[in-house]
Formats: C-alpha cells, structure tokens, sequence
C-alpha cells in the first residue's frame, strides 16, 4: 500500500483525495470564487498579475492530475485484468520481458525519474513482487 503524500502545508493527502478535499482548516481563509483575489499566502508572491497567473497555471496542474489519476486507475485495472486472464488460461503470473519492455520505454522517455514511475505503474497493476 502507498504512502499517504504530505501536502506543503503539512496535511496527509491519501490516495484518491485532492488537497482540495482535505477538511476544512481550522483559520479562516480568503473568499474563493471567480472574484476573490487570490493572497499572497495562497501564491507565494504579492504581484497582484503574478499571483493571477499562479492561480490559473494551478488550475491546469490540477486538471492534468485528475487526468492522471483516473488513467492510473485505468491502467491497474486493466493490467489486473491482464493477469487474471493470463493466469486463467494456465499462463505465468508476470511476463518478465513485458515488464522490461515498459521500463526502458519509460526510462527513455524520463530518465531515472521515468524507471521509478513504471516501477509504480507495474506494481499497481501487479502488486508487489
């Protein structure tokens, strides 16, 4: 089982769980809407066009890790079903040649960084080894 990640405020955020649904802090904050202007505490800078600008790159990162997050899940699942059906039809548990392939592909495209990501993926489909 994962790790819970540490938001930078400190805060666990669990697997399946977005800093936004984290619980409610216990100070209050500024509005938040279309017309709330975003604070420095919420941007790290007091540049009224900057922060503006932070706020809308955020919006994207967090669309980009929805994304991320429901492809993960597909990809497990199917991987899941992958091996059921291998093992279902008298096969072996894992395809080692397969699992290589996945990791020079990723270690190609990323680096270091893309090996420790498909060690993820192929564990989350597989489980541990």
């Amino acid at each position: 089982m994962m790790a819970d990640v540490m938001e930078q405020s400190g805060s666990p955020i669990r697997p399946g769980q977005s800093a936004a649904q984290e619980a409610e802090p216990a100070v209050a904050t500024a509005p938040t809407g279309a017309d709330a202007e975003p604070t420095e505490q919420q941007t790290g800078t007091q540049e009224p066009s900057a922060a503006a600008r932070i706020v809308q790159i955020r919006e994207r990162i967090d669309e980009i890790d929805h994304a991320l997050i429901t492809l993960w899940q597909e990809r497990a699942a199917l991987s899941k079903e992958v091996g059921v059906t291998r093992m279902a039809s008298g096969g072996t548990r894992l395809v080692l040649s397969r699992e290589r392939e996945i990791l020079e592909r990723f270690r190609v495209a990323l680096g270091a960084d893309g090996t420790q990501l498909a060690l993820l993926l192929l564990r989350a489909g597989r489980g541990p080894l």
